[in-house]
């Protein structure tokens, strides 16, 4: 049997209560959820050719993210109009950027979709997303997301969200001590910063940077902040290591007294969109329709340097309430909605060398669920 975490046996607790009710609260739209229903057909979709997928297990570093045409796939309205509760850790970090100008620019209404985000930790998005009181969470397979699989949540994660530019300094940074260096830093024992946690999969690309530096998963100590604490407790002394995203380790870089020891791994996305009960099964037709927008956000707006327009970086400044000079510092990232094959194996490696997850992992097919993308861009896997 697993062991787990104190938070893996409450989330196993309600799982018990809540799946009961999974897929029959917050729903507006006459889905399907017959365990006979027929199988989904995919048909080719105008705009979408063979660069609309790539193979996932291609882990090379410069593989070019699928695309479709600009303006594809396109909008295919609900014969009803369905509201989507997204539950976000934060609207601040450019990877939710897609999500906020898809429903500034309208995309999700396309669809018929009345989409709203709302901010909540994944710990306490998890149980909600399995009752369905939230229909979707943009997060990450964190070990509560595994756990919870395991325990009975019926939560899979279905679209990517980005991988690092190269030039990207977003990751492992340290407050570096008297006669330590980027290339000398011993990490055992250290204080470290996160959004999520120790059973964040940030522990996946953190373990490599760690070991580099004699602070293996198990060597350091971790502290959990909100967005907006992450760097002001690395720059006051409350941690002394942290995991910085883009744009805000732009604040440290330069300045001599940290250190950037190393980020995620290149084109593969860590995280993006879950899907509970009501999206997989009850209403899969408004969750292709929430991936299709998804989808034709990143194909309309985030293809390429998007950075390079300069009226496009107001606007995300202004969505993201951050500085404009600050988001235009740093490189575009490259969203991409697709997931890489035996991604969820090695985050939960991850865990197990840090200690909170043991026993049998969740296999892939439990977790990730590409069908979905699959549709909305019309391949046939």
């Amino acid at each position: 049997m697993r062991t787990r975490t104190p938070f893996t046996r409450t989330a196993v607790l309600v799982a018990a209560s809540l799946l009961g009710a999974a897929g029959c609260a917050g729903n507006d739209s006459s889905g399907d959820d017959s365990a006979d229903a027929a199988p989904r057909t995919v048909k080719p979709v105008a705009g979408c050719g063979a660069g609309s997928w790539t193979d996932p297990s291609d882990l090379a570093p410069d593989r070019k993210p699928a695309r479709c045409e600009k303006g594809a796939p396109a909008p295919r309205p609900l014969a009803r109009k369905r509201k989507i509760v997204l539950a976000t850790g934060t609207l601040s970090a450019e990877y939710v950027a897609p999500l906020q100008v898809a429903v500034a620019k309208g995309e999700f209404v396309k669809e018929g979709l009345d989409v709203q985000l709302k901010v909540l930790p994944t710990p306490d998005a998890l149980p909600l997303l399995a009752k369905g009181d939230v229909d979707a969470q943009w997060a990450a397979p964190e070990v509560a997301v595994m756990n919870g699989i395991n325990g009975g949540f019926d939560i899979k994660w279905v679209a990517g969200n980005f991988s690092p530019d190269p030039a990207s300094k977003s990751g492992l940074w340290v407050r570096l001590k008297d006669g330590e260096s980027a290339d000398h830093v011993d990490m055992a024992g250290r204080r470290l910063g996160t959004m999520i946690g120790k059973g964040s999969v940030i522990a996946y690309p953190m373990d490599t940077s760690l070991k580099k530096h004699g602070g293996d998963l198990d060597r350091i100590s971790f502290q959990q902040l909100g967005s907006a604490d992450v760097l002001t407790a690395l720059q006051n002394g409350g941690v002394d290591s942290a995991w910085l995203l883009d744009p805000i380790w732009r604040k440290v870089d330069g300045d001599k007294k940290y250190a950037f020891l190393g980020g995620q791994p290149a084109g593969e996305p860590l995280g993006g969109l879950l899907f509970g009960p009501a999206l997989l099964d009850k209403d899969p037709d408004a969750g292709v329709a929430f991936l299709r927008a998804y989808i034709r956000t990143v194909n309309t707006y985030f293809t390429g340097d998007y950075k390079s327009d300069p009226a496009f970086v107001s606007e995300l400044a202004e969505l993201m309430k951050t500085d404009e000079a600050t988001l235009r510092s740093t490189p575009s990232m490259r969203m991409d909605w697709e997931i890489r094959k035996g991604t969820t194996d090695r985050v939960q490696k991850a865990y197990a060398d840090s200690g909170v997850e043991t026993g049998t992992p969740v296999p892939e097919e439990k977790a990730v669920d590409r069908a979905m993308y699959s549709e909305a861009v019309g391949h046939k896997p």
